[in-house]
């Protein structure tokens, strides 16, 4: 009987465990504008990136941010934000703030979106199969929000050898010289 409890307690604490895993609680920041709002349980750890609920996506982001981050839009090339950005910074996930692209990485793909050789982290990009428009592509969602971004080629320049195609609705910019006051001071390594 004694080895059934405790299997059940391990059980349930394994639960317990995966339960607790990137899941914020009540008293975890939410994001303002895609800023993360430090506090004790944030602090010393990643901030925590959140997607908001229904109602406050539909007050924070334009229509055209809410229809290609929630219902898998395009853009229109050359008329987008950052096609043509060349300033040092970090792209954002517009709905949650999640650090996702440097300028490090941008090239001009002649695309007319914003196209990058890689994320800043493997882990901000979920890579799923796009068979929309007759075509198999992969679509790229960021992770913590889900927000639809873009797509992955493989005709990118080198070091990869891949082009991360992105639209400019779904990111926000982060200037280097303002990464610091918006809570991404540990990015500014990548500018160095």
């Amino acid at each position: 009987m004694a080895v059934g409890v405790g299997a059940v307690l391990v059980t349930a604490a394994l639960l317990l465990a995966a339960a607790n895993i990137r899941h914020p609680t009540t008293q975890d920041a939410t994001a303002m504008n895609g800023k993360p709002v430090e506090t004790a349980s944030t602090r010393s750890t990643q901030p925590a990136y959140r997607k908001p609920g229904e109602e406050e996506l539909r007050q924070r982001l334009t229509p055209l941010q809410y229809e290609v981050t929630q219902e898998e839009g395009t853009e229109p090339a050359f008329h987008n934000e950052y096609w043509n950005n060349h300033e040092d910074g970090i792209y954002v996930d517009v709905v949650s703030g999640e650090p996702l692209f440097s300028s490090r990485d941008k090239f001009d793909s002649g695309t007319g979106w914003p196209s990058f050789t890689r994320p800043i982290s493997e882990a901000s990009i979920v890579e799923h199969t796009d068979r929309r428009f007759f075509m198999k592509r992969t679509e790229l969602r960021s992770s913590e929000a889900n927000s639809h971004l873009g797509h992955v080629f493989d005709d990118g320049p080198k070091p990869t050898g891949l082009r991360y195609c992105i639209n400019s609705a779904a990111l926000r910019f982060i200037p280097k010289q303002d990464m610091e006051k918006e809570g991404y001071g540990e990015y500014l390594k990548l500018f160095k």
